[in-house]
C-alpha cells in the first residue's frame, strides 16, 4: 500500500480530476490526471466500480493490486500529478504481477509523471503460488 500522503479521496479532489483533468484510455481502465503545483508529491486514488465485480472482495483485490504497482515505481515518479485510475474489468484481480506492473509503467509514463528515457526497473518479488 501506498504512503498516506499520497493517497487522496474525496468528492471534491476527485471531481476537480475528473472535470479539468487529461484522460489515458486502456482496455482494463482509464488514469485521469492533472498537474497539480500546489503539492510536492504526487497523489493516486483507484476507483473500482461495483458494476466490475459485485465482490467487494475482487473490488479491494483489484485495489491494493494497483496500489502496489504505484507504489514501486514511487521513486521513478518526478511529477506533482493527482492520478485517478478507474479500473473497467475483473480482470484486474487475476491477471500476472508482472503485465499489470508493465501496464502501469506505460500508463504513468503516457501520463508524465515518469520520463519517457526513464527504463523500468525491474522488480524482484516473492512469487505468489498461484502464479507460477
Amino acid at each position: 500500500m501506498i504512503n498516506r500522503k499520497h493517497r487522496f479521496h474525496g468528492r471534491g479532489s476527485l471531481r476537480f480530476v475528473y472535470q479539468r483533468g487529461k484522460v489515458i484510455r486502456s482496455a482494463f481502465g482509464s488514469l485521469k490526471y492533472i498537474e497539480n503545483p500546489r503539492r510536492k508529491d504526487y497523489r493516486v486514488a483507484i476507483v473500482v466500480s461495483r458494476k466490475v465485480s459485485r465482490s467487494a472482495v475482487v473490488r479491494n483485490r483489484i485495489r491494493r493490486r494497483l496500489y502496489e504497482c504505484v507504489r514501486l515505481y514511487e521513486a521513478h515518479i518526478t511529477h506533482q500529478l493527482d492520478m485517478v485510475y478507474v479500473a473497467y474489468s475483473d480482470q484486474l484481480a487475476t491477471m500476472p504481477a508482472e503485465e499489470m506492473r508493465e501496464r502501469v509503467w506505460d500508463k504513468l509514463q503516457e501520463a508524465g509523471a515518469i520520463e519517457k528515457t526513464a527504463k523500468r526497473p525491474l522488480i524482484h518479488a516473492i512469487v505468489d503460488p498461484k502464479e507460477s
